[in-house]
């Protein structure tokens, strides 16, 4: 460990130990997550590394759940690590490849006897009913480790927040799912009895029974506070407190066990005015902190001026924890500094009609998109008409923005909308819709035509969907609000780059969806018809063929890429960039936020010095790509200070 370090983490008088969970010897599950950019991954990490230390005889598993994976940047790919703990990156599709090969004819059988479609309508909705859920294929896997009792435990380092608590209530929808299923088979039951005059239960019954069973243990086990916990990690900023507030809020309503809350991050008690400053600000929100969750044990990891990387630093991570939080109340002066500092400003194309913000979680994306819609509707020289949206579960619009942004439009500044759009709810009214209309049909087909079963196996369709729908309904809702040419551009503030990715990616996916059920309602019209669903399937079609063009055409959309000068958000990026290109996305420029300006701190020095190296990294790696450095702004809170930031990214 540095000196730099040592000193910043050696404070008098303060209580050292470590965090109550690793007292757990019961503990089978415990999950890390948070906002991006906490330091879930270092945690995570660092813990699975603390457990196999402390209980030599027991078996530990690291898993990440974060299609963005960082866990293994993070322990720099060391093959030396104790025999005890078993690292692995969930690769979603591998597992759904298995579950399928597995299962897939088992699922074909179910939907054969228990409907009027036939084996090619089965096999199509087979195909899609599946694909890019990391929610769930997650949830099934570590369900099936827990059965088999193959790890006494296992740490997650999970996705940014609205993920993961769609992975935590992946038991309801499989719940769901498997109503579906088994109205599948209850008219194969009934035909079965009718005819025989009873009914054996066979290897498909179990496999629904089974699979039942499994999720209602795993479900058991997530409610059980002597084996599951989660811990939110959080940062000591005003987005983060919030973010964690809502977390810690829906953790509750699930029953799901919290106990100790992670405040990372915190900046040393040192002659730095930067670092005094940056200090200061944490300060103001370490009080909010503790009566926000003063129900909850709280401890304190300071902030390294290095790269929390590789085994060594890892193992050293929890030796400095800091329970009682107990800072000074400093009344020093702003720096006075420049405040927004750019290299390199990126010109901006004003014909453009859409732009995404994206990178790693806790990167700075909401901010950075704010302050380029502000930028863009107040700009004197070419003002334009702004619609700001969201499509992250996690919403952080009405922070940043000071004000309530919601489902609806809100005007923010005379040119400037902003909308946090709720994906859940924009499939729950397709499916309303769907369910009303099948209902007004079903009433009026003939009394004497037995649909008894197959109007069950019509009503739980929707249950079929593939999972991440409601995200590209998401962006339908955008597409709606596009095509009535009200605004002259879009601004996307996106969810982090794993999921980003797999919805960019989702519209291909939703089109082969949308033809499956049009083929549905053409070939089975005599008895399916739906024409306000099937009209609302057609128009979202053309709204994604238009989204795609627009994507893929550089003069219409831009992506800009968003990050931190890390090591592991360097790696995400370059994840990042590939995809794009391969999906012939646009990227007009890289912004490398939140670097720290330089000073005579030793601190400082050693933070300046890390951040240039990955700085050289980015110009390396990304050579073709415009790149701005963006330094450390602290909180910025008001709709002027945004509009100072985007002012100097961008030329004039």
């Amino acid at each position: 460990m540095s000196s730099v370090t040592t000193t910043m983490t050696n404070k008098k008088n303060k209580s050292m130990q470590l965090p109550s969970f690793f007292y757990s010897k019961d503990l089978r599950l415990i999950f890390f997550g948070g906002k991006g950019g906490v330091g879930k991954t270092s945690c995570a990490t660092s813990a699975a590394l603390k457990f196999s230390g402390l209980y030599a005889d027991k078996s530990f598993l690291l898993v990440s759940t974060d299609p963005a994976h960082s866990v293994q940047d993070s322990l720099h790919c060391d093959e030396n690590l104790p025999s005890n703990l078993k690292v692995l990156e969930f690769e979603t599709q591998k597992s759904l490849d298995s579950f399928m090969d597995l299962h897939k004819e088992k699922l074909r059988q179910i939907a054969l006897r228990g409907t009027f479609l036939d084996e090619n309508d089965i096999a199509k909705f087979m195909d899609l009913s599946l694909p890019g859920m990391d929610e769930l294929m997650a949830f099934l896997e570590i369900t099936q480790w827990i059965e088999k009792n193959a790890y006494d435990c296992i740490i997650v380092d999970t996705a940014p927040t609205g993920h993961t608590l769609r992975l935590l209530t992946m038991p309801d929808l499989l719940h769901k799912w498997l109503e579906a299923i088994d109205t599948l088979l209850a008219k194969h039951r009934y035909m079965k009895k009718t005819m025989s005059g009873s009914y054996k239960k066979d290897e498909i019954d179990w496999f629904v029974l089974n699979l039942s069973k499994d999720i209602k243990k795993a479900e058991k086990l997530l409610k059980d506070y002597k084996k599951c916990l989660f811990v939110p990690v959080m940062l000591p900023e005003d987005l983060s407190v919030k973010e964690t507030k809502r977390l810690v809020e829906a953790l509750s309503r699930l029953k799901i066990p919290v106990q100790s809350i992670i405040v990372n991050k915190l900046f040393p008690e040192n002659s730095c005015i930067l670092c005094q400053n940056r200090r200061k600000h944490q300060v103001q929100f370490i009080s909010a902190i503790k009566e926000l969750f003063s129900d909850y044990d709280i401890y304190g990891l300071a902030r390294q001026p290095t790269d929390v990387e590789g085994k060594e630093n890892l193992l050293h991570f929890w030796d400095h924890v800091d329970q009682d939080l107990a800072h000074d109340k400093l009344t020093l002066k702003q720096v006075e500094q420049k405040q927004f500092p750019g290299t390199n400003k990126i010109e901006i194309n004003p014909d453009s009609e859409l732009f995404l913000f994206a990178g790693k979680g806790g990167v700075g994306k909401t901010t950075l998109a704010c302050a380029t819609a502000i930028y863009l509707a107040n700009n004197k020289g070419h003002s334009k008409k702004v619609f700001l949206f969201s499509t992250d579960p996690a919403h952080s619009l009405s922070d940043c923005l000071k004000q309530p942004i919601g489902a609806k439009p809100t005007q923010v500044t005379e040119n400037l909308v902003a909308m946090e759009i709720d994906a859940s709810e924009e499939f729950d009214s397709l499916k309303t819709e769907y369910e009303t209309e099948l209902e007004k049909f079903l009433k009026s087909i003939s009394k004497s035509f037995d649909f008894t079963f197959d109007r069950q196996v019509m009503e739980r369709i929707m249950d079929l969907s593939p999972p991440g729908i409601d995200e590209i309904m998401a962006l339908s809702k955008m597409m709606d609000i596009f095509s009535k040419k009200q605004y002259d551009i879009f601004v996307l503030d996106s969810a982090p780059t794993g999921h980003l990715i797999r919805l960019l990616e989702m519209p291909e996916i939703m089109d082969q969806w949308l033809k499956s059920f049009f083929n549905l309602f053409l070939k089975y019209k005599t008895v399916f018809r739906l024409p306000k669903v099937s009209q609302k399937m057609v128009k979202m079609s053309k709204q994604l063929k238009l989204l795609r063009n627009i994507l893929t055409h550089q003069d219409k959309s831009g992506l800009f890429c968003v990050s931190h000068l890390t090591n592991m958000a360097f790696e995400e990026s370059r994840d990042l960039v590939s995809s794009c290109k391969n999906m012939n996305i646009q990227i007009s420029g890289m912004l490398l936020n939140l670097a720290t300006p330089e000073t005579d701190c030793e601190f400082c020095i050693a933070l300046c010095q890390r951040e240039s190296d990955i700085r050289e990294k980015f110009k390396n790696c990304f050579s073709d790509i415009h790149q701005c450095v963006v330094y450390d702004h602290g909180e910025l809170g008001k709709l002027e200070r945004l509009e100072q930031l985007g002012n100097n990214l961008f030329v004039n």
